[in-house]
């Protein structure tokens, strides 16, 4: 038998956040954390209206899914972002000892794989889930963002 909640499932998921990310007039990153196939968190970029710049997706999701768990460790835990972490979000993963990430869209420019950030060395990585998706929604905030300048 297939099991529906696989990482194409869950992406979807992190996908809605960042639609409601994009309606707040905030960068369109969304989350999920999911622990034995139920989701613990769903969150999405409030840096604008938190005028917080730490209240990445990410960020935010680690401590709703720590508040959920009752512990600061994530490691049963899989975390599908869509977009790349940036190296500030890849430490605070490091830190919560997440099993996985799943992220969607590269971010070749701020993401933690081109600023050499590490993440645990237990942590498994998989990317390009829904990567097509995840990037148009980011490209049309900036084009929409742009064309109001």
């Amino acid at each position: 038998m297939i099991n529906p909640f696989d990482d194409t499932y869950f992406m979807k998921k992190a996908l809605q956040e960042a639609e409601a990310a994009f309606e707040k007039g905030e960068i369109p990153v969304g989350a999920v954390i999911v622990v034995e196939d139920r989701i613990i968190a769903r969150t999405h970029n409030l840096t604008e209206l938190l005028n917080d710049v730490t209240a990445h997706a990410e960020m935010q999701a680690i401590t709703s899914a720590a508040n959920f768990l009752g512990g600061k460790y994530l490691n049963q835990c899989t975390l599908y972002v869509t977009l790349e972490p940036c190296q500030m979000c890849a430490g605070a993963l490091y830190w919560s000892q997440i099993s996985k990430i799943v992220y969607g869209a590269p971010d070749e420019q701020r993401g933690f794989k081109t600023m050499g950030t590490q993440l645990h060395p237990k942590t498994e990585v998989v990317s390009g889930v829904l990567a097509k998706e995840a990037s148009a929604l980011i490209k049309r905030f900036f084009i929409e963002k742009r064309s109001l300048n």
